[in-house]
């Protein structure tokens, strides 16, 4: 188990890859707590997890908002008496032309995408200093790379986590603390679902655009994620690591 005994926060793994992720560090020996803004989903992930024998914890937050934030670390550190690795993995991903993207959804998507990594990677990093280390990983996207139609608000703040990634690097390699993106490609989830009519025609417009010829699944993140915690990449900081098919390759 190339996790265990670790102490984990996975934000919004009340789903999605969140939730593949939780549950890829379970099995690896991680003692997990899902943090979601749904306090239904996070229990139903940590009740999955519970299920398959392993330890889990549900806690609800809403990452745009310091004191939650800070209260789901409270919570967190007393449940698991630690923290070793921090997942940033809460995200929103509205489709709207540049002409009609309302402030209100601008600030909302900035808020929960960017806003939400500077405040939990920073929570757990004052914490990790003290510990003497640990390690962030701060769920990007392609489209940190390139940019897509009617998503103007959420490139932007996938970009500035690209960013935020490489900065909290040069300040915090010093205490040991080892931060790296992980950027997924199109994938099958509640934030992006494929079984829709809408979710058909993205599939049918991307699909000839990823050489490996399908779009990602959930658990398609799981090993690079695993990866990234473990001490396989102990000399890997600041590193974006791209799971998407090869979409960018062409």
């Amino acid at each position: 188990m190339r996790l265990k005994s670790r102490k984990c926060i996975i934000t919004g793994a009340g789903s999605g890859i969140g939730r593949a992720i939780a549950k890829g560090y379970a099995r690896e020996g991680a003692t997990v707590v899902i943090a979601d803004a749904s306090l239904r989903g996070a229990e139903e992930t940590a009740t999955s997890i519970r299920a398959e024998g392993f330890i889990a914890e549900a806690i609800t937050v809403d990452v745009r908002f310091r004191d939650q934030v800070e209260h789901m670390m409270f919570c967190a550190l007393e449940r698991l008496g630690g923290l070793d690795i921090m997942v940033c993995a809460a995200g929103i991903s509205p489709v709207t032309h540049f002409l009609d993207i309302s402030e209100e959804e601008w600030d909302r998507v900035i808020d929960t995408n960017l806003k939400g990594l500077f405040l939990c990677g920073q929570a757990a990093a004052r914490h990790m200093k003290t510990a003497g280390g640990g390690v962030i990983i701060n769920v990007t996207s392609q489209l940190s790379e390139v940019a897509q139609p009617k998503c103007t608000h959420y490139v932007a703040s996938k970009g500035g986590a690209k960013m935020i990634t490489k900065g909290m690097v040069v300040d915090l390699a010093q205490y040991n603390i080892r931060i790296n993106s992980l950027a997924p490609g199109l994938t099958n989830t509640p934030m992006n679902p494929l079984d829709t009519p809408e979710g058909m025609a993205e599939y049918v417009k991307v699909m000839p655009h990823i050489p490996m010829g399908r779009v990602g699944q959930p658990e398609d993140m799981v090993g690079a994620a695993v990866f990234l915690a473990s001490d396989e990449s102990s000399y890997v900081t600041g590193a974006t690591v791209l799971v998407d098919g090869g979409y960018l390759a062409l």
